[in-house]
């Protein structure tokens, strides 16, 4: 029943044509206050899910506050663990809601956040291992964002700390890894070979420019990404909808940069 129960979940937030997805995080307010495109939450997920986003991803308050109930649906991940930036140590990810939370509010899924090589690692994972049991035992898919950071991390983007990373998380029974992009398609090539689940890019810090982000999104997919989780670089956008719009079509439909550049509404 497990299996089942995932497998129609993962359909909401994963296109069940093409087997991938683009899913905008929006978690950001817990962690560092109201920011500039998440002032007005409701507002922020009707914009993204205008543009076809697969998925928006937040904590429990997300769906208190309004998802949906009006404009197009989109899929719902709730995230699970959390640390602010006025903390002693933001890289100490704890968990703040449980999995049956997350059903009782009608999640399509959950997330959990881990820094693989920081100080309080072996908490990080001993909460993901719990919480990947719990997520089978009721058919909910998890979709785990592993980082790498910490004192031995040299580079955030290295191609061996994140392959690593990755390889954490589906080694420990997650559906989906969210991680770092390696900076070159060639890389992460190498992260998406040695991860037995799909895998995700994350946006990062903000880009400088669209046409950065569109290249990078298209390299990912190109070698075997299955989409994207990027937040401030599509909330923060001069127009998110819009934005959305050409990424969908870039994961969804192999566009490239070129060819969505010129999209209106």
């Amino acid at each position: 029943m497990s299996k089942a129960g995932k497998s129609i979940r993962l359909e909401r937030i994963i296109d069940r044509k093409t087997r991938r997805t683009v899913i905008v995080p929006m978690d950001h307010g817990l962690t560092v206050g109201p920011i500039p495109g998440l002032i007005d939450l409701p507002a922020a997920v009707d914009r993204v899910a205008e543009g076809g986003a697969n998925a928006v991803l937040g904590h429990i308050g997300l769906p208190l506050h309004g998802h949906r109930g009006y404009g197009r649906d989109v899929g719902l991940i709730i995230h699970l663990s959390a640390s602010t930036s006025l903390g002693p140590d933001s890289n100490n990810k704890v968990l703040v809601t449980e999995v049956e939370d997350a059903i009782r509010v009608g999640a399509d899924a959950v997330s959990i956040h881990v820094n693989v090589g920081a100080h309080d690692e072996a908490d990080m994972l001993h909460d993901l291992g719990k919480v990947a049991r719990t997520c089978d035992l009721w058919g909910m898919p998890l979709l785990a964002m592993m980082y790498p950071r910490g004192p031995k991390v040299s580079s955030e983007h290295g191609v061996e700390y994140v392959k690593h990373a990755a390889r954490v998380g589906a080694e420990l029974g997650v559906d989906l890894v969210k991680t770092n992009y390696t900076g070159s398609p060639e890389t992460f090539k190498e992260v998406v070979k040695g991860c037995s689940v799909p895998v995700v890019i994350a946006g990062g810090p903000k880009m400088s420019t669209e046409a950065d982000l569109l290249q990078m999104v298209y390299d990912a997919v190109q070698v075997g990404a299955v989409g994207i989780s990027i937040g401030r670089n599509i909330f923060q956008a001069d127009d998110p909808t819009l934005l959305v719009k050409k990424l969908c079509r870039i994961v969804h439909m192999d566009a490239t940069p070129e060819e969505v550049q010129n999209l209106s509404r």
